[in-house]
């Protein structure tokens, strides 16, 4: 094994990272660390480069330069699957949810794989005990038990999101990208929400897009702000607000 990866205290290290779609270079040298452990919030103006930027992570898009490393492992140009085996999970802005299953049975889905179940038609899912116990569990954790069997398709808004959470760590990554998880919730979702994350996500490494500043100064460590693709400040909070090249690309919203 590569001992400057076992010494590695970054989850996730992007290196002079650029993406082009023809002549237009959306990321354009981004560079950003991020340690173990660290909830991160990813910001910045519209079109600045924050899909691009966690397509690419998640291996949707590959980089047209650049490097991207996941515990010191190299990941660019992986595979979606791949980089998930590896331990990273992403949710979407957009619910992804099997509907006609019920909310326990879109659990144990993304449970199966992590647990060493593979495609056998001779095994019943009922009898796995193990990944049935565990669901139940994360389900207790989303606060979803008492919609165990309901349909996700009847679920309400705030609800599916909290289910979509929960399959997006159900698989035991160790660094979860969350998509704008807020977005459509009224004030008092997004406070419960946000406690939520702050519970399912103990542990692991958290980076999340997110246009709400409440919920970005509420939930983030570190807040990382990219514009025109590239990383401009990379700091606490408190400091972020205080940067003069933020303030100046906000408009002052941050003051």
């Amino acid at each position: 094994m590569n001992m400057a990866t076992v010494s590695n205290p970054f989850a996730l290290e992007l290196n002079d990272l650029r993406k082009s779609f023809g002549k237009s270079e959306i990321i354009r040298g981004a560079d950003l660390q991020v340690a173990a452990g660290e909830r991160v919030a990813i910001i910045g103006p519209n079109g600045a480069g924050k899909s691009t930027l966690f397509n690419l992570i998640s291996g949707r898009f590959a980089p047209s330069s650049g490097e991207i490393l996941l515990h010191g492992r190299a990941i660019q140009g992986k595979q979606p699957y791949e980089i998930n085996r590896l331990g990273l999970a992403r949710s979407f802005q957009v619910s992804n949810l099997f509907t006609r299953l019920s909310v326990f049975e879109n659990i144990r889905c993304a449970l199966l794989w992590s647990m060493g179940y593979r495609y056998a038609f001779w095994k019943f899912l009922a009898g796995l005990d193990d990944a049935n116990a565990r669901a139940d569990e994360l389900l207790d954790m989303l606060n979803l038990d008492r919609r165990r069997d309901v349909l996700a398709m009847n679920l309400t808004y705030a609800e599916a999101r909290a289910l979509e959470i929960g399959i997006t760590i159900a698989g035991g990554a160790s660094v979860i990208l969350l998509d704008e998880p807020t977005a459509g919730m009224s004030q008092s979702e997004t406070t419960r929400f946000i406690q939520l994350i702050r519970e399912v996500t103990v542990g692991k490494t958290l980076l999340t897009v997110e246009h709400d500043m409440g919920v970005v100064f509420g939930l983030a460590d570190k807040i990382a702000v990219l514009v025109y693709g590239e990383v401009i400040a990379f700091d606490v909070p408190d400091a972020v607000r205080a940067n003069p090249r933020v303030q100046e690309a906000y408009l002052g919203v941050l003051v």
